[in-house]
C-alpha cells in the first residue's frame, strides 16, 4: 500500500531530474533557449530558466491548495487517480511542443497541478491507513520514492544528452508517462483510507481494512482500541457542529500546529537540496568537471541510498533528534560548500583549481546524504501527525503549500543570486539549516510509537517538546488513560501487542480538548507524566 502510494513521489522526483538535465542538452537550448549572435550559441536566459524550472512549483502550489476539499468530498483513493490523469494531461503539452517554451511553461504548470495535489494526498493517505508503529516509516516511503525518480532520470538523461535530436528529452519525458499510469490505475485496487470511511459512517468497512493492514482479526484489541479513539473523536466534532476553515488558526493550539507546519515544510527546502537538484548540472559545469550528467549520478545515489538509513532511523530514533542533528550537519556542509566556492575555486578557470573543485563535490555529497536521510523523508511524517482528524486536510494544503511556495522561489531566483554573490549563497542556506534545527527543538513534539489521536492530545496539553519522548498520559479515577476511555486492561492487553501509542486522546464535547473530568488543559498539564 505504502510503495503503491508513494508512486506520487517518483513522479515528482522524475520530474526534478529530468529538467535538470534538458537544461544542458544542446537540442533543448536550441528549441526553446534564446541565440546570443556573438558566440553563435544558444543558452537561457535568467528569466526563461526560472520560469522553465519554477512553473511547477506554481502548479504544485495551486494544486496543493485545492486538493484537500476535493479529496474530503471524494476521498483520497479516488483523488489521487484523477490527478494522475491531469499531470498525464501536463506532459502531453510539454512533448507535444517544437520550439515554443511557453507552452513548456505551460505544460509543467498543469502536470504541476498534478504533482501538488499528490503531494497533499499520499501523505495523508498512507498515514491515515498505516499502522501506528509503521506509519512514520510508511509516509517516508513518498521520500524514498521522490529520490529515485530523481536517480532514474538522472540515468536516462546521462544515456541520452548525446543524441542530437529531440529524443534527448522527448525519451525521458515521454517516460514519465509510465509513472501516473501505475498509480491511478493501481489505487483502483486499493481500500479507502479507514478513518476517512470512519468518518463517512462506514464504520465496518474502516475496521475491516484496518484488520487488513494490521493482519489480525476484527476482535484484536488493537483494531478495538483504534476503532474507539476514532468514534470517540468523531462524537466530539458531531457535538461540536460545523465549524468554520478559519478554526484552523482559532481552534484550541491549532494557530501553533498551523504555523509550525508551514514552518518545517518551508525549511525542508530551504535547507537548499533543490539548489543541487534544480541547477546541479550547471553548477559543476561550473567547476569544471567534464561531464556533470555523471555527477548528478553520483548525487543521485547518494540520495537514494542514504534515504534507506533514515526508514529506519524514524522508527529507532524518532524524528526530533534525527532532524535537529541532520540540521546540523547540513549547515557545515554548506558552510565549506560555500567558503570553498567563492574563496578557493577558480570561477574563471575552475581547471586551475581542481581541489576545490573536489571537496565541493564532496560536501554536496555530503549535504545530501545528510537530507536524504533526515530532512528529506522525516518531515512529511511530521507534519502528516501535526493535526487533529478535522483540520488534517486543509492544514496540510496549507503547509505543503508553502514548501511548493519555495520551491518555486529557489528555481526562479537562484539564476539572478548565483550571479550576484557566486556560491556564496550557501551561507544563506546554512543560516536556515540552523534555524531548523532551533524550530524542531523547541517546537515539534515527538510523535514516535503514538497514535495521531494521543499527538494531538500532547499539542492541546501544551507538553514541552524537549520532553515529549519521555511523556504519558495521567491515568484517571477509573482506570483509563486521560483522553482515551481506553482502561487499564485494555492498554495492558495492547502493550503485550506491540509498543504502539502509550497515551490517547481526551473528550472534546464543545470541539476543543478537555480532560476526561471536564476540566481545563491546566490541569491535564499538571497531571502529565514523564518515564
Amino acid at each position: 500500500m505504502s510503495i503503491l502510494a508513494s508512486m506520487g513521489g517518483l513522479i515528482f522526483g522524475f520530474d526534478v531530474g529530468q529538467i535538470s538535465g534538458f537544461l544542458a542538452m544542446n537540442n533543448f537550448r536550441q528549441r526553446f533557449g534564446e541565440y546570443d549572435p556573438v558566440t553563435g550559441l544558444y543558452y537561457f536566459s535568467n528569466v526563461r530558466a526560472g520560469l522553465i524550472v519554477g512553473l511547477l512549483a506554481i502548479g504544485n502550489l495551486f494544486g496543493a491548495l485545492i486538493a484537500a476539499p476535493i479529496a474530503n468530498r471524494f476521498g483520497r483513493r479516488r483523488s489521487i487517480s484523477a490527478w494522475c490523469i491531469v499531470f498525464v494531461i501536463g506532459v502531453v503539452i510539454q512533448i507535444s511542443s517544437n520550439d515554443e517554451w511557453y507552452q513548456i511553461v505551460v505544460g509543467r504548470f498543469i502536470g504541476g497541478l498534478g504533482v501538488g495535489a499528490l503531494s497533499i494526498l499520499v501523505p495523508l493517505y498512507v498515514s491515515e491507513s498505516a499502522p501506528t508503529h509503521f506509519r512514520g516509516t510508511a509516509v517516508s516511503f513518498f521520500q524514498l520514492l521522490i529520490t529515485l525518480g530523481i536517480l532514474v532520470a538522472n540515468i536516462i538523461n546521462f544515456g541520452t544528452e548525446g543524441i542530437q535530436s529531440s529524443a534527448s528529452w522527448r525519451i525521458t519525458m515521454g517516460i514519465s508517462f509510465l509513472w501516473p499510469l501505475i498509480l491511478g490505475f493501481g489505487m483502483v485496487f486499493m481500500h479507502e483510507s479507514p478513518k476517512y470511511m470512519f468518518r463517512q459512517n462506514r464504520k465496518a468497512e474502516a475496521r475491516e481494512v484496518m484488520c487488513n493492514y494490521l493482519g489480525v482479526s476484527q476482535n484484536h484489541s488493537k483494531v478495538a482500541k483504534e476503532s474507539r479513539e476514532m468514534e470517540q473523536k468523531l462524537n466530539e466534532e458531531e457535538a461540536g457542529g460545523d465549524r468554520p476553515w478559519y478554526e484552523i488558526f482559532t481552534g484550541q493550539r491549532m494557530a501553533y500546529r498551523t504555523l509550525l507546519g508551514i514552518a518545517l515544510m518551508s525549511f525542508q527546502q530551504l535547507t537548499g537540496a533543490n539548489f543541487f537538484f534544480y541547477y546541479g548540472t550547471v553548477i559543476f559545469s561550473a567547476t569544471g568537471m567534464d561531464n556533470p550528467f555523471v555527477i548528478q549520478i553520483i548525487l543521485g545515489t547518494v540520495n537514494v541510498v542514504c534515504t534507506l538509513p533514515g526508514l529506519w532511523m524514524i522508527e529507532k530514533f524518532g524524528r526530533r533528534p534525527c532532524l535537529i542533528l541532520g540540521a546540523a550537519w547540513m549547515c557545515m556542509c554548506f558552510l565549506v560548500f560555500a567558503s570553498v566556492g567563492h574563496f578557493a575555486l577558480d570561477s574563471q578557470d575552475p581547471e586551475r583549481t581542481p581541489k576545490a573543485g573536489a571537496a565541493m563535490i564532496v560536501f554536496a555529497c555530503l549535504f545530501i546524504a545528510a537530507f536524504a536521510s533526515t530532512w528529506g523523508p522525516m518531515v512529511w511524517g511530521v507534519t502528516a501527525d501535526l493535526y487533529p482528524a478535522r483540520y488534517r486536510a486543509v492544514c496540510m494544503s496549507l503547509a505543503i503549500g508553502s514548501n511548493w511556495s519555495w520551491v518555486f522561489m529557489i528555481a526562479f531566483f537562484t539564476p539572478f543570486v548565483t550571479t550576484a554573490i557566486d556560491y556564496r549563497y550557501g551561507y544563506v542556506f546554512a543560516a536556515c539549516c540552523a534555524a531548523a534545527a532551533v524550530t524542531v527543538y523547541f517546537f515539534v513534539i515527538e510523535p514516535k510509537d503514538r497514535t495521531m489521536e494521543e499527538v494531538d492530545n500532547m499539542y492541546v496539553a501544551r507538553v514541552k517538546p524537549w520532553q515529549s519522548s519521555r511523556w504519558i498520559a495521567p491515568v484517571t479515577d477509573d482506570g483509563a488513560r486521560a483522553g482515551s476511555g481506553t482502561t487499564a486492561n485494555d492498554s495492558e492487553a495492547a502493550a503485550d501487542d506491540s509498543a504502539a501509542a502509550k497515551a490517547l486522546e481526551a473528550p472534546e464535547p464543545d470541539g476543543n480538548m478537555m480532560t476526561a473530568a471536564g476540566n481545563g488543559e491546566e490541569e491535564w498539564e499538571s497531571q502529565a507524566q514523564y518515564v
